[in-house]
């Protein structure tokens, strides 16, 4: 193998790593195994669910930055989980974050947890539907004041309900 072709296959296997593992939630801390009141097998969720929000919801992808048609979402109303319908976030605590994802100062009471997940180089807290366990995005501590937190979900996760 010359250098430059190992120089070569480095960089395209960084390249992969980067693309197709780092926003996957792969290596989230493992702990008790959490119970959920919507539990499915991986043939229902396929079937009941779109490939993209399959990916999301089910395998813990992130979706593309600014291909959620939820971004341009400014109604009133509420955002639910699309993998159970749960209320997750109202539309008052949507802020424009300037991220390309939808973005929340707070979820509703009791709609979501979180837990930590380590990516290859960093620790995020993932948060997920409490109800079926459907991962929505990340919580980070650069939002706006009082709380700080932004909430940066995946449009794919969620489906809008008008007031």
């Amino acid at each position: 193998m010359t250098k430059r072709t190992f120089i070569g296959s480095a960089a395209a296997a960084l390249g992969a790593l980067f693309v197709g593992g780092c926003d996957r939630g792969e290596g989230a801390k493992e702990g008790p195994a959490e119970t959920f009141e919507v539990t499915r097998s991986e043939e229902e969720w396929r079937r009941l669910l779109s490939p993209a929000q399959f990916a999301v919801l089910r395998e813990s992808h992130t979706e593309r930055s600014g291909s959620s048609p939820l971004n341009a979402e400014h109604r009133r109303g509420t955002f639910g989980c699309a993998g159970c319908a749960l209320p997750v976030y109202r539309s008052e605590a949507k802020f424009e974050s300037g991220t390309g994802w939808p973005s929340f100062t707070a979820p509703i009471e009791g709609a979501v947890r979180t837990k930590e997940d380590h990516g290859l180089f960093s620790v995020r807290t993932e948060v997920h539907c409490r109800r079926c366990g459907g991962h929505l995005g990340h919580v980070f501590d650069d939002g706006p004041p009082p709380a700080g937190k932004r909430y940066c979900m995946n449009g794919a996760a969620m489906n809008f309900v008008p007031a």
